[in-house]
């Protein structure tokens, strides 16, 4: 299944662990009910390769309620946070095990070695892989509510730092990364803070091009931390390689296209456009550069 929550690596060695990010980012303090995993592996040597994720009432993985913790550098923060919303180490494939490299074995093998390290706790776990019937499969996470699935050659190795030919995801949702180029203020009762992001996608010759706005999917703690973030990155020109619509920006605050995020949406529109965008949250496990147009 595919997890929606942020990647992280695992640096298990000496019962100690290491969380690192996609941009080689230290996030253990991040996460300190993970640190149990070093000891639950004993003398194990290993490199992990997974997903960090917060699960609902329904053991389903919460992009909203991990943005609660996404963004923590406070030790003691994190801890409290760590009982109210806990975490959950998916593990879906090994990199290294005990001094040798496991990069270039099969898909296959990597996934018995991750199936005998016996990571079954409610902080880490490997998740089932099923051997055909992908779209039964695809039903069955439809059902349950999840995102998709991710389809993997079984011969396939690991190819470290690019995205792989042999793993695809499979969505239910359909999902865009996003970078955040501006904002347009609220009414009512959001007079005095964002009403709604102004969005764009890097385009192949340099710069943003527009792909519209979005203000639904915003609860009023994410307006209060999206207030404060984009404060400090206000600049007085559009960051867009050719000006947006004049009716669909309006009275725009524009900002350094820094920050990444995510949202649901229905279609592409003929115009390249999003239609219905519903925001998700920040990806800050993702940089401008790295986000393409979903096809």
């Amino acid at each position: 299944m595919k997890w929606d929550g942020a990647r992280a690596v695992a640096y298990v060695a000496g019962g100690r662990v290491r969380l690192v990010s996609r941009h080689d980012l230290d996030v253990t303090v991040s996460y300190p009910e993970l640190r149990g995993l070093g000891p639950a592996l004993g003398t194990t040597q290993v490199v992990l390769d997974g997903e960090i994720v917060a699960l609902d009432s329904q053991g389903r993985s919460s992009f909203a309620r991990l943005q609660q913790r996404m963004h923590i550098t406070n030790a003691d923060q994190a801890r409290r946070l760590a009982q109210s919303v806990p975490v959950t180490y998916v593990a879906f494939d090994v990199l290294h095990l005990d001094g040798a490299s496991t990069l270039a074995l099969p898909y296959t093998r990597r996934r018995e070695l991750l199936e005998g390290l016996g990571l079954r706790d409610r902080g880490w776990q490997v998740p089932p892989s099923f051997t055909g019937g992908g779209a039964d499969v695809l039903a069955a996470s439809r059902e349950h509510g999840l995102e998709g699935v991710v389809a993997k050659r079984l011969t396939s190795p690991y190819r470290p730092g690019r995205r792989s030919p042999d793993w695809r995801k499979v969505k239910n949702l359909r999902t865009q990364e996003v970078v955040i180029a501006g904002w347009r203020p609220g009414q009512g009762r959001r007079a005095g803070t964002v009403g709604s992001l102004l969005l764009g996608i890097p385009s192949a010759g340099g710069g943003l091009e527009f792909v519209g706005g979005v203000g639904t999917g915003f609860t009023d703690r994410m307006l209060d931390d999206m207030a404060r973030r984009l404060s400090g990155l206000e600049r007085k020109t559009s960051p867009f390689a050719t000006p947006p619509p004049r009716a669909q920006i309006g009275d725009a605050h524009w900002v350094s296209p820094r920050l990444v995020g995510e949202v649901v949406f229905s279609e592409w529109t003929p115009d390249g456009r999003l239609r219905h965008p519903s925001w998700r949250g920040l990806r800050p496990d993702k940089t401008p550069d790295e986000v393409v147009r979903e096809s």
